[in-house]
């Protein structure tokens, strides 16, 4: 009637390595990439920000696009 024993302390150690195991696959992935990977992206991330300041619609107080009432021009005309 009795069942099979388990070793409590070899399922916990097996269990800790198995962690240690994936956690150190996500560091490689994470931290593993070559200098060339780690230029590509920061150029990448570099033109995107360039690519969204292009377009920003801020019209600052030097902006010459937005006329102004005292511009000179005759209004009635």
């Amino acid at each position: 009637m009795a069942g099979n024993v388990v070793n409590l302390n070899r399922f916990r150690k097996k269990k800790q390595r198995e962690q240690k195991a994936k956690q150190a696959e996500i560091n490689r992935i994470r931290h593993g990439r070559t200098q060339a990977e780690k230029d590509r992206e920061r150029v990448e991330r570099e033109r995107a920000a360039r690519a969204i300041d292009g377009k920003r619609l801020e019209h600052g107080p030097d902006d010459e696009s937005v006329s102004s009432p005292d511009d000179g021009a005759d209004p009635t005309t």
